[in-house]
């Protein structure tokens, strides 16, 4: 567990001291959905219903942006051959990276989302719900980007193999997020897609760490 805590803070710190990619995640997050008003028309019920899933694309798109530094820096210094060679599991430090990288960009993310829903005139009865589908979102998220971005790590064009992997990967996070955001908007329960979304964490919490750490160990051979 203190190896564990180690790493996320060694990341973390890292992250801090290149704020300028956090930021640049976000700020990609604001202009994709800004943009959406100027392509569709600036009808406040038209954005309103359409606001969910502008939400969720965006935030996966931003939060792809970010998937290359969860190893590349590590593997480009050597650190990672470090890591590899480490006495602890070497999921648990796929697992520490993929907590520091949630904590990084998608808390950020969830922070801005209502800031975005209330320029797309989101309904105030979704909000609710928007914060913990994109909490559950965001870490799935942030699991299946881990995976991808070991599976394709020391690749040529890795940044095209990681979008091809991953966005396929993500599209059930997409439908049941933005399908309990609109549950809550329509006066409907939003238990269901929210329970098939914590589901979804699990699953990836359990495999995603582990899948990481063998694609990586296969990486470094």
């Amino acid at each position: 567990m203190k190896t564990v805590v180690a790493l996320i803070i060694r990341d973390i710190r890292i992250a801090l001291r290149q704020l300028s990619d956090t930021m640049s995640v976000i700020a990609f997050f604001i202009i994709a959905a800004s943009l959406f008003p100027f392509g569709v028309g600036p009808d406040p019920n038209l954005l309103a219903r359409m606001a969910p899933g502008i939400l969720w694309v965006t935030a996966l798109l931003a939060a792809m942006l970010s998937f290359d530094r969860l190893f590349q820096t590590d593997y480009e210094d050597g650190t990672l051959e470090l890591l590899v060679i480490a006495p602890h599991p070497l999921w648990l430090t796929a697992l520490a990276k993929i907590i520091a990288h949630w904590l990084t960009t998608g808390i950020p993310l969830l922070v801005a989302s209502p800031v975005i829903g209330i320029m797309l005139n989101l309904e105030p009865t979704g909000y609710g719900v928007l914060i913990v589908a994109m909490a559950l979102g965001t870490a799935i998220i942030s699991l299946i980007g881990a995976l991808g971005a070991a599976l394709t790590l020391g690749s040529r064009r890795s940044g095209v193999l990681l979008s091809l992997l991953v966005i396929p990967l993500v599209v059930p996070v997409l439908i049941f997020g933005a399908g309990a955001v609109d549950a809550a908007i329509g006066g409907f329960s939003a238990a269901q897609p929210l329970l098939v979304l914590g589901g979804l964490f699990l699953a990836c919490l359990v495999l995603c760490p582990w899948g990481s750490s063998i694609a990586l160990r296969l990486s470094m051979e």
